[in-house]
């Protein structure tokens, strides 16, 4: 489970981008992230993966505060939390394979890993996280030739090689066309409810929120606007989110 308390962000210009925030996302749930440009979406999944040091509260994740961590302690305590961006971010000369099985790097220490190196089991995992994503028969083509989908799709088979219990995924399907994002957010829920992993998924497509989010959270100027399951989401909820929103 992961577990948020009174998360906040005041960037060093005196933005408040992150007040007070709470949040829990139980294992094989998917949570949505909803809310307008500049309203802290994307700073909370940075602040929980300390990406960001935020200025106050707290990030749990597998009984450990994230917050106050950092070298070697915040790389050990975030090992099986992964995050899927919005650009799939593969190196294109790869191969689709070696493209996933990067994800269990973190496992592995010395020389032989800072060049890429792994032991023959995480290579054999690694097609296996392919299949789950469906995407086996592209195991050995190079990443640069995939389709924007096929592409987020390994994005998420590599994140499965990290063996995540929590999957924070940052408007993973913006840049897909329609039946591509509904492939990934199948993918995703399948995942959740399957795989029992804990998935937070901020989006903008509202209907995808209701499609496939079992709650949804909004956000607006950096504060929770609601926290409610999707059968209890009014769709005027949703629309004051994008009123006025931040450039």
């Amino acid at each position: 489970m992961l577990e948020v308390h009174g998360l906040t962000m005041r960037f060093p210009n005196g933005k408040l981008a992150l007040a007070d925030f709470d949040l829990t996302v139980g294992a094989g749930e998917l949570v949505g992230v909803l809310g307008g440009n500049g309203s802290g979406k994307t700073t909370l999944l940075r602040c929980i993966t300390r990406m960001l040091t935020p200025t106050a509260g707290e990030a749990w994740f597998n009984g450990v505060n994230l917050v106050p961590l950092s070298g070697e302690r915040l790389r050990q305590a975030r090992l099986s939390l992964a995050m899927i961006w919005q650009h799939a971010a593969l190196v294109r000369r790869r191969s689709v394979v070696a493209n996933v099985a990067s994800g269990a790097l973190g496992r592995h220490g010395g020389l032989w890993t800072a060049f890429g190196g792994l032991p023959m089991s995480e290579c054999r995992a690694a097609y296996r996280y392919l299949d789950q994503v469906g995407l086996a028969d592209l195991a050995g083509q190079r990443a640069g030739t995939l389709s924007g989908g096929q592409a987020q799709r390994v994005a998420i088979a590599r994140a499965l090689a990290q063996r995540p219990k929590v999957l924070l995924a940052d408007e993973p399907v913006a840049s897909l066309d329609p039946e591509a994002a509904h492939d990934i957010m199948r993918l995703l829920r399948h995942l959740s409810k399957n795989e029992n992993i804990a998935v937070l998924c901020v989006l903008h497509q509202v209907d995808l929120a209701y499609e496939y989010a079992d709650r949804v959270v909004g956000i607006r100027d950096g504060r929770m606007a609601f926290d409610r399951p999707m059968h209890d989401l009014p769709r005027d909820a949703v629309r004051q989110l994008y009123l006025n929103e931040a450039a």
